[in-house]
């Protein structure tokens, strides 16, 4: 990634994230820093603390993010989209899991991804090829990540079972559900999700898009709201309850049909009134 933006005229600056997860890793720091001075770019080091634990691969992921600049490069590959795909419908991910990566991703930090398209085999040609240190995780081996055993173990069967690599058509359903995501998305936009009436006569599918796109405000970084959350959710929007408590000790409570969300704090919020230019709140 580094070479082909020296290659399209950028002005690149290479960051290299230490988690200090396992010994020996400084030597990849020392690799990217050669690669940088080889290919005329800067160079920074940063180090983030990560302990092991449970979702560890998460963690470390926000904890990477949150050091790095605005808008960073990163360099997930179609096999990358490939493997998300398989490990979000492992989850019982809906549309918005299916889509996978985006090539530009909004959030806590603006994210982009340059290299969604190129295989990861053809990243590491390209590195050989330039005459620079090709550097592989060792953790990228170990099957107790279940990413690397989608990776080792599933993608191969897939393979074998097709009769052909099933990256590529992985990745191209990733690419037509986030077309359809998108849409759907825009017409979810076009609802007061604190309008209780608003989203009842909408239909369902858009309605629980808005509902879940404003519960998630402020939360990017974490994981949707669950379909159970989104449940109950639900009920407080139909009537059935007045409240009901969400992840993160948020509470969901319904006065005059509108719907309040209080933190912990008490602080409340509501979705704004105005609906989008251009677009009706219902598909014609």
């Amino acid at each position: 990634m580094l070479a082909l933006a020296v290659a399209t005229g950028c002005h690149a600056h290479a960051v290299h994230v230490e988690h200090g997860l396992r010994p020996g890793s400084e030597r990849e720091a020392a690799a990217v820093e050669a690669a940088a001075r080889t290919l005329g770019t800067t160079f920074e080091a940063l180090s983030v603390g990560v302990v092991p634990g449970p979702d560890l691969e998460a963690r470390a992921r926000r904890a990477r993010y949150a050091v790095l600049p605005e808008g960073v490069l990163v360099g997930h590959t179609a096999d990358d989209q490939a493997e998300t795909l398989l490990l979000n419908l492992l989850r019982g991910a809906g549309l918005d899991g299916l889509k996978g990566m985006l090539s530009e991703a909004g959030g806590a930090r603006r994210v982009k991804r340059p290299i969604l398209q190129l295989r990861r085999s053809e990243t590491r040609a390209l590195v050989s090829s330039l005459g620079l240190q090709v550097v592989s995780d060792p953790s990228n081996e170990e099957v107790r990540f279940r990413r690397n055993r989608v990776r080792h173990e599933v993608l191969p069967l897939l393979a074998e079972v097709a009769g052909r690599d099933p990256v590529p058509l992985l990745a191209r359903t990733a690419a037509l559900l986030a077309e359809d995501a998108e849409l759907l998305a825009k017409w979810a936009d076009c609802l007061d999700a604190a309008d209780t009436r608003a989203l009842r006569s909408a239909p369902k599918p858009l309605a629980k898009r808005a509902l879940r796109s404003w519960l998630r405000q402020g939360q990017d970084e974490l994981h949707p709201p669950s379909a159970a959350e989104i449940g109950r959710a639900w009920a407080v929007v139909t009537g059935e309850v007045l409240a009901c408590q969400l992840a993160g000790g948020r509470r969901l409570s319904r006065h005059g049909g509108r719907l309040r969300l209080n933190a912990g704090s008490g602080d409340h919020q509501e979705a704004p009134e105005e609906p989008c230019e251009g677009l009706s709140a219902k598909p014609v």
